[in-house]
Protein backbone atom coordinates (compact mmCIF):
# COMPACT_ATOMS: atom_id res chain seq x y z
CA UNK A 1 0.00 0.00 0.00
CA UNK A 2 1.45 3.35 -1.05
CA UNK A 3 0.82 6.40 1.11
CA UNK A 4 2.26 9.78 2.05
CA UNK A 5 2.83 11.15 5.55
CA UNK A 6 2.07 14.76 6.45
CA UNK A 7 3.66 15.80 9.75
CA UNK A 8 2.34 19.00 11.29
CA UNK A 9 5.28 20.71 13.00
CA UNK A 10 4.46 24.39 12.62
CA UNK A 11 2.71 25.18 15.90
CA UNK A 12 3.70 28.03 18.17
CA UNK A 13 4.32 25.86 21.24
CA UNK A 14 2.95 28.68 23.39
CA UNK A 15 2.04 26.40 26.33
CA UNK A 16 5.66 25.18 26.29
CA UNK A 17 7.01 28.72 26.50
CA UNK A 18 7.22 29.23 22.74
CA UNK A 19 9.74 26.47 22.05
CA UNK A 20 9.88 24.60 18.76
CA UNK A 21 8.02 21.39 19.64
CA UNK A 22 9.77 19.42 16.91
CA UNK A 23 13.07 19.92 18.75
CA UNK A 24 11.81 18.96 22.22
CA UNK A 25 13.55 15.82 23.49
CA UNK A 26 11.44 12.99 24.93
CA UNK A 27 13.04 9.67 25.78
CA UNK A 28 16.40 10.77 24.37
CA UNK A 29 15.01 11.69 20.92
CA UNK A 30 13.33 14.74 19.47
CA UNK A 31 9.58 14.70 18.95
CA UNK A 32 10.24 15.03 15.22
CA UNK A 33 12.46 11.92 15.31
CA UNK A 34 9.68 9.97 17.09
CA UNK A 35 7.09 10.80 14.42
CA UNK A 36 9.50 10.30 11.51
CA UNK A 37 10.23 6.79 12.82
CA UNK A 38 6.48 6.07 12.93
CA UNK A 39 6.10 7.03 9.25
CA UNK A 40 9.42 5.68 7.99
CA UNK A 41 7.65 3.34 5.58
CA UNK A 42 5.75 6.15 3.78
CA UNK A 43 6.43 6.69 0.09
CA UNK A 44 7.02 10.35 0.89
CA UNK A 45 7.08 12.41 4.09
CA UNK A 46 6.06 16.06 4.08
CA UNK A 47 6.87 18.12 7.17
CA UNK A 48 4.86 21.31 7.57
CA UNK A 49 6.94 23.65 9.70
CA UNK A 50 10.26 25.45 9.94
CA UNK A 51 12.98 23.69 7.91
CA UNK A 52 15.66 21.78 9.82
CA UNK A 53 18.82 21.29 7.82
CA UNK A 54 19.82 18.24 9.87
CA UNK A 55 16.71 16.26 8.85
CA UNK A 56 17.27 14.69 5.42
CA UNK A 57 14.84 12.82 3.23
CA UNK A 58 11.69 14.85 3.83
CA UNK A 59 9.85 17.52 1.84
CA UNK A 60 9.52 20.77 3.76
CA UNK A 61 6.67 23.24 3.40
CA UNK A 62 4.91 25.90 5.47
CA UNK A 63 1.27 26.64 6.16
CA UNK A 64 -0.09 29.95 4.90
CA UNK A 65 0.14 31.98 6.96
CA UNK A 66 2.74 30.40 9.28
CA UNK A 67 0.93 29.74 12.54
CA UNK A 68 -2.42 29.50 10.71
CA UNK A 69 -3.37 26.31 12.54
CA UNK A 70 -3.46 22.60 11.79
CA UNK A 71 -6.06 22.77 9.02
CA UNK A 72 -3.86 25.29 7.20
CA UNK A 73 -0.96 22.88 7.78
CA UNK A 74 -2.92 19.98 6.30
CA UNK A 75 -3.76 22.10 3.25
CA UNK A 76 -0.08 22.98 2.77
CA UNK A 77 0.98 19.35 3.15
CA UNK A 78 -1.67 18.03 0.76
CA UNK A 79 -0.18 20.16 -2.00
CA UNK A 80 2.71 17.65 -1.99
CA UNK A 81 0.66 14.44 -1.81
CA UNK A 82 0.33 12.28 -4.93
CA UNK A 83 -0.87 9.05 -3.31
CA UNK A 84 -4.44 7.89 -2.66
CA UNK A 85 -3.83 7.67 1.09
CA UNK A 86 -2.31 10.16 3.50
CA UNK A 87 -1.41 9.83 7.16
CA UNK A 88 -1.64 13.10 9.10
CA UNK A 89 0.20 13.33 12.41
CA UNK A 90 1.09 16.14 14.78
CA UNK A 91 4.73 16.32 15.80
CA UNK A 92 3.88 16.31 19.52
CA UNK A 93 2.68 12.68 19.73
CA UNK A 94 5.66 10.59 20.97
CA UNK A 95 3.46 7.55 21.61
CA UNK A 96 2.54 7.09 17.96
CA UNK A 97 4.45 4.19 16.43
CA UNK A 98 4.64 2.33 13.14
CA UNK A 99 2.06 -0.06 14.59
CA UNK A 100 -0.31 2.87 15.22
CA UNK A 101 0.09 4.00 11.61
CA UNK A 102 -0.42 0.47 10.27
CA UNK A 103 -3.66 0.05 12.26
CA UNK A 104 -4.96 3.41 11.03
CA UNK A 105 -4.19 2.55 7.40
CA UNK A 106 -5.90 -0.83 7.75
CA UNK A 107 -9.07 0.85 9.05
CA UNK A 108 -9.39 3.69 6.49
CA UNK A 109 -12.63 2.62 4.75
CA UNK A 110 -14.38 5.18 2.51
CA UNK A 111 -12.96 8.35 4.07
CA UNK A 112 -10.48 7.78 6.84
CA UNK A 113 -9.61 6.51 10.28
CA UNK A 114 -8.75 8.38 13.45
CA UNK A 115 -7.22 7.30 16.75
CA UNK A 116 -9.62 7.45 19.70
CA UNK A 117 -8.17 7.87 23.20
CA UNK A 118 -9.18 5.95 26.34
CA UNK A 119 -11.82 8.60 27.13
CA UNK A 120 -13.47 8.15 23.73
CA UNK A 121 -12.17 11.40 22.21
CA UNK A 122 -11.14 11.43 18.57
CA UNK A 123 -7.54 12.51 18.19
CA UNK A 124 -7.91 14.47 14.95
CA UNK A 125 -4.15 14.91 14.60
CA UNK A 126 -3.56 11.14 14.47
CA UNK A 127 -5.32 9.81 11.40
CA UNK A 128 -5.16 8.16 7.99
CA UNK A 129 -7.32 9.49 5.17
CA UNK A 130 -8.35 9.00 1.58
CA UNK A 131 -6.53 11.92 0.00
CA UNK A 132 -9.41 13.10 -2.18
CA UNK A 133 -11.91 12.95 0.70
CA UNK A 134 -9.55 15.07 2.78
CA UNK A 135 -9.04 17.56 -0.06
CA UNK A 136 -12.81 17.92 -0.56
CA UNK A 137 -13.32 18.50 3.17
CA UNK A 138 -10.87 21.41 3.39
CA UNK A 139 -12.44 24.87 3.44
CA UNK A 140 -11.32 27.51 0.90
CA UNK A 141 -9.68 29.48 3.72
CA UNK A 142 -8.24 26.96 6.21
CA UNK A 143 -6.73 29.49 8.64
CA UNK A 144 -7.76 28.99 12.26
CA UNK A 145 -10.45 26.40 11.41
CA UNK A 146 -10.80 23.49 13.85
CA UNK A 147 -9.77 20.01 12.77
CA UNK A 148 -12.94 18.56 14.31
CA UNK A 149 -15.19 20.79 12.17
CA UNK A 150 -13.37 19.68 9.00
CA UNK A 151 -12.78 15.99 9.75
CA UNK A 152 -15.78 15.10 11.91
CA UNK A 153 -18.28 15.23 9.01
CA UNK A 154 -16.18 12.62 7.17
CA UNK A 155 -17.30 10.08 9.82
CA UNK A 156 -13.95 8.28 9.94
CA UNK A 157 -13.52 4.81 11.39
CA UNK A 158 -12.32 4.75 14.99
CA UNK A 159 -9.12 3.00 16.01
CA UNK A 160 -8.83 2.53 19.76
CA UNK A 161 -5.55 3.80 21.17
CA UNK A 162 -3.25 1.45 22.98
CA UNK A 163 -1.73 2.69 26.26
CA UNK A 164 0.42 5.77 25.63
CA UNK A 165 -0.40 6.17 21.92
CA UNK A 166 -2.61 9.24 22.35
CA UNK A 167 -0.17 11.03 24.66
CA UNK A 168 0.75 14.48 23.47
CA UNK A 169 3.22 17.10 24.66
CA UNK A 170 1.59 20.48 25.19
CA UNK A 171 2.93 21.68 28.55
CA UNK A 172 6.12 21.20 30.60
CA UNK A 173 4.19 18.76 32.80
CA UNK A 174 3.67 16.52 29.75
CA UNK A 175 7.44 16.07 29.53
CA UNK A 176 7.54 14.24 32.87
CA UNK A 177 7.58 10.43 32.69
Amino acid sequence: MSWTAVVLAGGRGSRLGGVDKASVVVGGRTLLDHVLDAVSHARRTVVVGPRKDDVPGVTWTREDPPGGGPVAGVAAGLAHVGTDLVVVLAVDQPGVTRSTVDRLLAAVGDTGAVLVDDEGRSQWLIGAWRTEALRRALPPDPRDVSMRSVLGPLAPASVVARPGEARDVDTPRDLMP
